[in-house]
């Protein structure tokens, strides 16, 4: 886990969303059709509906997508000809155990 790189992905607003959006992705996305309850990627989403979601350019998430993964917050999935995101629930535990015994007095 590298904090830092954890911190800077979250410093766009956006990015900070898409994480927060991927939390609860049937609330806050279009179901998904082509992810199939025969895919081992539970509460993964596709690309194109973050965007939607987003209101950006497909580059521009792809971009932020990227940011969040190299920072192990998302990971991702292809299936088909589609690729999925969902959050790294283990990365983001452990930065939530560090900010609690690092950063509390």
């Amino acid at each position: 886990m590298d904090a830092v790189k954890i911190f800077k992905a979250l410093g766009n607003e956006t990015r900070l969303n898409i994480l927060l959006w991927l939390k609860d992705p049937k609330k806050n996305f279009d179901p998904q059709i082509h992810l199939s309850v025969m895919d081992d990627f539970p509460g993964g989403v596709c690309v194109g509906s973050i965007r939607k979601t987003a209101g950006l350019s497909q580059s521009t998430i792809s971009g932020f997508l990227s940011i969040l993964e190299d920072a192990q917050l998302i990971e991702s999935r292809n299936i088909g000809q589609y690729t999925y995101y969902r959050r790294n629930e283990e990365t983001i535990k452990e930065i939530s155990k560090w900010i609690k015994i690092e950063l509390e007095v």
